[in-house]
């Protein structure tokens, strides 16, 4: 794939916080967090998750095939995961403050900063959701359709951008990812009348950064890093 360098290893899911925060997981669930060396890519964490959010102040989250929700405390090799109430599918973390997540059924939920009453749940119906480090949401839902919040943290308002996506991810404003029911890699122009720019390449799943880091996984579970035109 142009532009993309394949890095060893398999994985299903992955989520890239920054260049030096990319966390995923594989198909049995175990949890892999990047090295930041390409020779010996990854360490394995312990624990087993489904569905991986994060950020890039060092904010992990994550959800089991259950649908148990976790977030990640301790260092970076000798953590744990602390269970936090609540049932989700999917979660993304883009700082510490702006996690969300769609459980099931598709309800929407952001995190409320407080671990006795964690979720709020947000109207609208997504599939995958992606958030940002600058308070920027993204979603699709089980049609494709590509929706961003305009709401505050007081009001809700989804606006629908054309086009069709099976996931996305959301860096920041300007860094916004997702890839199709085919495999074909989009990124968002910042032009809501023309939004999306295809990326040569294909992907089941991807993960922006918040500094321009972009990562990916295809179906066959292979591993690969954006090394095209954007920073990082």
């Amino acid at each position: 794939m142009a532009d993309w360098k394949q890095i060893s290893g398999a994985l299903v899911r992955i989520s890239a916080g920054s260049r030096t925060n990319v966390w995923g997981v594989n198909s049995a669930g175990s949890i892999y967090r990047y090295t930041n060396n390409d020779a010996s890519p990854w360490v394995q964490i312990p624990g087993g998750l489904s569905d991986i959010g994060a950020a890039a102040d060092g904010t992990v989250w994550g959800v089991n095939s259950a649908g148990n929700i976790y977030r990640y405390t301790g260092d970076q090799d000798s953590g744990t995961w602390k269970q936090i109430p609540g049932a989700l599918v999917r979660i993304s973390a883009g700082s510490r403050t702006n996690v969300w997540g769609v459980n099931s059924a598709g309800n929407i939920y952001r995190y409320t900063n407080n671990d006795a009453s964690p979720w709020v749940q947000i109207p609208g119906a997504l599939t995958d959701i992606g958030a940002a480090a600058d308070g920027t949401v993204w979603g699709v839902n089980s049609a494709g359709n590509i929706y961003r919040y305009t709401g505050d943290q007081g009001s809700s308002t989804w606006k629908q951008i054309s086009g069709g996506l099976t996931a996305i991810s959301a860096g920041s404003r300007t860094n916004v990812w997702g890839v199709n029911s085919a495999g074909n890699i989009y990124r968002f122009t910042n032009n809501d009348g023309n939004p999306w720019v295809q990326i040569p390449g294909g992907l089941s799943d991807i993960g922006a950064g918040v500094d321009g880091t972009v990562w990916g996984v295809n179906s066959a579970g292979n591993i690969y890093r954006y090394t095209g035109d954007m920073p990082g």
